[in-house]
């Protein structure tokens, strides 16, 4: 994403030397700049998937921290990507014992690689799934829907094995990605995942969360008004989001 923005800041800058009337020299030198920094963040997300793709490190120290899970706590750990990680949990839920660990421009794959360490062994009584907007942007290369549904139906499987309740979140509606425009029909692909993964969860006696039906816009989209980019919630959109996740969390424990 940031590579994205890096490269859409350097056109910019050509527009704005250029009106100001900025010579040569001077537009050279701010592209090279903005190329760097577009360049710095490749290289590192590049060698961050080659050393530890399912990035294990970024919780680690955090997870040790957590003091254990007791018999009556109602510890809920959020599994899931950017959206997840942007989410102020203390602030939606104020009060309760719920845990981030969403990590931004994460896919399925890299998810279930981190499933053991960042939820499993923090013991939880639930935990509530949010995946698969990487997966179709492509982030960690192109996935079909049954590879999704495959590694969510994995890490459902391994909660439910260890005794862990399990709520299942429909894919957010997001009709284009700025940093992937190359991906074409992202609603339908959306679509057809958020039908798998409803059918699954009630096969299965799990909790769903219908975040898309009531976020979505007349092109199964984000609107403006929940979101700045068509992808990533504002305020406004994680305050639909709170209620639901707290139904669907309360049905769980519940059980």
């Amino acid at each position: 994403m940031k590579l994205r923005t890096g490269l859409k800041m350097a056109a910019a800058l050509v527009l704005v030397t250029v009106a100001c009337g900025v010579g040569a020299q001077g537009l050279a030198q701010a592209i090279a700049t903005q190329a760097q920094s577009a360049d710095g963040y490749r290289n590192v997300h590049e060698k961050q998937l080659l050393t530890d793709f399912g990035w294990l490190a970024r919780y680690k120290d955090a997870n040790a921290q957590l003091p254990p899970s007791q018999p009556d706590d109602k510890r809920v750990v959020f599994m899931g990507d950017s959206i997840t990680e942007g989410w102020h949990l203390d602030q939606s839920f104020s009060g309760k014992p719920y845990i981030n660990r969403g990590i931004s421009g994460q896919t399925t794959p890299q998810m279930l690689i981190r499933f053991r360490q960042d939820v499993l062994e923090l013991k939880p009584k639930v935990v509530i799934i949010l995946a698969g907007t990487n997966d179709v942007a492509g982030n960690t290369g192109p996935m079909t829907p049954e590879q999704t549904e495959g590694n969510i139906q994995s890490m459902a499987q391994l909660a439910a094995a260890n005794g862990i309740r399990v709520v299942l979140c429909s894919v957010l509606p997001a009709s284009h990605f700025n940093w992937a425009p190359a991906v074409q029909g992202s609603g339908d692909k959306i679509l057809a995942i958020n039908t798998w993964i409803k059918n699954y969860a009630t096969g299965q006696g799990y909790q769903y969360v219908d975040y898309h039906s009531a976020m979505k816009d007349a092109q199964n989209g984000l609107p403006p008004e929940l979101s700045k980019d068509g992808v990533h919630p504002l305020p406004a959109g994680y305050a639909i989001m709170a209620p639901l996740a707290d139904a669907g969390i309360a049905k769980a424990l519940a059980k």
